[in-house]
């Protein structure tokens, strides 16, 4: 049989639906019990509501999500949207068992020994931390992608098998439309199309001149794409979440190409702002990018230990791959072209692609230059689990040499047991190590943080409130919260990152708030009514015509004093860091200057010391995780006590809040056995470090009781931070 035979033997798809349910058992009894912090909650938010997430849209994603969240599959929404994520990464699992099986003929022919090779394989794909870990909470909408490049890359290759005149073709007409459809999901899933061209090219490129081929191609590519209708459509009806609101082309335009991130060009020094002076994308940068997905690649196999046995392991399974490509390519070129295509594309292309910033735990430092703000091994979720097709070859490989070892040392031996295959099984041990090392830190199971904080900072502020944000995990839990739980809807959300965007401050003025339900509220809300307010947040921008904007930025040469309403600020540039305000600035100023001592106005703590740079500290009263602005300026009291470093708290309602009301802070004390893995988000665990922290200082010369556990509950919370370890 020559490599371009085709083969006709029926794939094991009853064990792969096996492998695939091994793998969801996996990721069901490590699955996160409901949202987390990064993208979690948005695109649970945008799955409930039907609306539209950050740039492009992801309009694929969010129909899945929306029926499969209408599921009778568990109480909790956010638990069974994250079961989507399991099932989809665990059916891509299956198929990555039933690819290394075929790839595994030419070089493993005993067959229960080849799928136990393939089971190794498939165990590792589905076990490297990166993977496990992103298959146990929807954080992203990349295990749709992931499932979509192990079926596109599973059809071809019985494309492949297939006799020429087995009318064959179909399977190359749903594989474009399947990637025309995962387009509308995320651009992640096209990328597997160099390999499918380079498969179809080694097999038959006549098939791709056929007319009937082509026709129906084109046809299937326009309805796979049309899901991007949805994003228009769905956007005039200005659904709870509702980015970019592409209501007009231009809008549309504008959140398909991801222009609100400002993506640098691949040619370009991300770190540095574009045009003549930019260094460029040197190989110098190009080489640090690299070796941040090296350091990506080391975490996959043995999260859960120290560095150095990382750094081994990583060693050990990047041989096992490579042997495995290095047996591909003697058995079958033509797939194991494919295969190298592919890998590429997801790893020296994507990376040059991609152009991030130096990693976010990179050792790189240079004054200036940032880092990224989180770790994104995400982006490389799918080379990861295909290198584990690779690992199995590779073991395989291995059990090949023992055989045949075996068999010509110790023909008796090897004649006894079956050729010496079962002798030779025990190297599939380590295909374990994964499950092993990363059983710890890949594991979401029990962590309920951000839902906790969430409801913690909404039932912090008073009806019918503002309350100011920074960014994603102080403010995408708090969509989800009021969206999917209903958590205090009356309450405005003001994110200051989306505040210098137009779109984003036109919604904030024109979707009136929802009713108060004092039923959901804190106690002592319920003793009175609470009238709905009927205007706007500000009372001369974004409500009607187009030319009642803020300007995006206003030059602030020396320090000036302002009348905002009942109180005077002062704003200085040294304070602020820059020479100017931006549009997110004056918006806050100017909703201060309309609202305060109308409305309620908040910030979060997860600002720092935002408020303050605005010349607002003697105006701010801290109350548990948020900080009232006073119409006048706070002076200390029974109740109200200055904190030297903090500022003025608020202490019956700061101690009614934590003791009463909060959860978060018992959830973020809780013990952990490797601490806070994901490390840049670390930061929502330190708003509940410094409450109680500013608590005790409150409260230790008159309740010392409190003040202790306090903190208590402060350094167990510390414990679990990379300042605590």
């Amino acid at each position: 049989m020559t490599e371009h035979t085709p083969l006709v033997e029926r794939p094991p798809y009853r064990l792969a639906g096996l492998v695939a349910l091994g793998a969801l058992l996996l990721y069901v009894a490590t699955l996160a019990p409901t949202t987390q912090f990064w993208d979690t909650s948005e695109y649970m938010a945008a799955a409930h509501a039907l609306g539209i997430p950050h740039p492009p849209g992801n309009p694929l994603f969010v129909i899945l999500g929306h029926v499969w969240g209408l599921l009778p599959l568990g109480a909790d929404y956010a638990r069974r949207i994250n079961l989507f994520a399991a099932v989809t990464s665990a059916a891509a699992v299956g198929f990555w068992f039933l690819i290394g099986d075929r790839w595994l003929r030419p070089i493993v022919p005993l067959a229960w020994s080849r799928r136990l090779a393939a089971i190794a394989g498939a165990l590792v794909a589905a076990t490297v931390f990166t993977v496990w870990n992103q298959s146990v909470v929807n954080e992203k909408v990349y295990t749709v992608s992931m499932l979509s490049i192990a079926l596109v890359l599973w059809l071809v290759v019985r494309w492949a098998d297939q006799l020429p005149d087995a009318r064959r073709d179909h399977h190359l007409v749903l594989i474009v439309y399947l990637l025309a459809l995962t387009a509308t999901n995320h651009l992640m899933g096209v990328l597997v199309a160099p390999a499918v061209l380079v498969y179809v090219l080694g097999v038959d490129p006549r098939a791709l001149l056929r007319p009937r081929v082509l026709g129906a191609a084109v046809l299937v590519a326009a309805v796979g794409t049309s899901v991007y209708l949805f994003v228009p459509i769905r956007a005039h009806f200005d659904p709870y979440l509702n980015e970019g609101a592409p209501t007009t082309w231009q809008a549309l335009q504008a959140v398909l190409t991801r222009e609100q991130f400002g993506k640098p060009s691949v040619f370009d020094n991300p770190m540095y702002p574009p045009g003549p002076e930019n260094p460029g994308h040197t190989l110098v940068l190009y080489g640090q990018q690299l070796l941040n997905y090296v350091q990506y690649f080391t975490w996959q196999f043995g999260h859960d230990w120290w560095p150095g046995l990382q750094r081994a392991l990583a060693v050990l399974f990047a041989a096992l791959g490579l042997l495995g490509a290095r047996r591909h390519w003697r058995a079958e070129r033509r797939a194991a072209f494919a295969m190298t295509t592919l890998l590429v594309t997801l790893t020296l292309a994507l990376v040059f692609y991609l152009n991030f910033r130096w990693g976010f735990s990179q050792p790189y430092r240079a004054a200036g230059l940032e880092h990224e703000v989180r770790e994104r091994d995400y982006f490389f979720i799918a080379s990861f689990a295909l290198w584990g097709i690779w690992v199995g070859m590779g073991l395989g490989a291995l059990m090949e040499w023992i055989e045949q070892g075996l068999a010509a040392r110790h023909p008796v031996v090897a004649r006894r047991w079956g050729g010496g295959g079962a002798l030779a099984t025990p190297v599939l041990l380590l295909a374990l190590v994964p499950l092993v090392g990363n059983r710890l830190t890949a594991s979401r199971s029990g962590e309920t943080l951000a839902r906790d904080y969430a409801r913690d900072v909404l039932q912090s502020a008073d009806p019918y409130a503002l309350v100011v944000t920074a960014g994603d995990n102080d403010t995408f839990p708090l969509w989800y919260a009021q969206e999917v739980e209903g958590v205090r809807r009356d309450v405005s959300v003001l994110v200051l990152s989306l505040a210098n965007t137009d779109w984003y401050l036109r919604q904030l003025q024109h979707r009136p708030p929802a009713a108060f339900d004092s039923l959901g509220a804190p106690p002592w809300y319920r003793s009175r009514g609470w009238p709905r307010p009927s205007t706007p947040w500000m009372e001369r921008y974004y409500l009607e015509n187009p030319s009642d904007s803020l300007p995006a930025y206003v030059a602030l040469p020396q320090p000036v004093t302002v009348r905002l309403g009942p109180i005077d600020v002062a704003l200085d540039p040294r304070a602020l860091g820059r020479p100017y305000l931006m549009r997110s600035d004056l918006t806050v100023l100017e909703i201060i200057k309309d609202r305060l001592g109308r409305r309620p106005i908040y910030f979060s703590t997860s600002t720092g010391r935002y408020a303050d740079q605005l010349g607002l500290s003697r105006y701010l009263v801290g109350e548990g995780l948020v900080r009232r602005v006073a119409p006048a300026p706070v002076v200390p009291s029974d109740s109200i006590r200055l904190v030297a470093g903090r500022g003025f708290l608020n202490v019956p309602r700061t101690r009614a809040l934590a003791s009463g009301v909060y959860q978060g802070g018992e959830t973020a004390a809780r013990p952990r056995p490797r601490g806070w893995v994901d490390v840049p988000s670390q930061n929502s665990l330190f708003g509940y470090v410094f409450l109680y922290d500013t608590i005790a200082a409150a409260v230790h010369d008159r309740e010392p009781a409190l003040a202790a556990r306090a903190v208590e509950l402060r350094d167990a919370i510390l414990a679990n931070t990379t300042y605590g370890q």
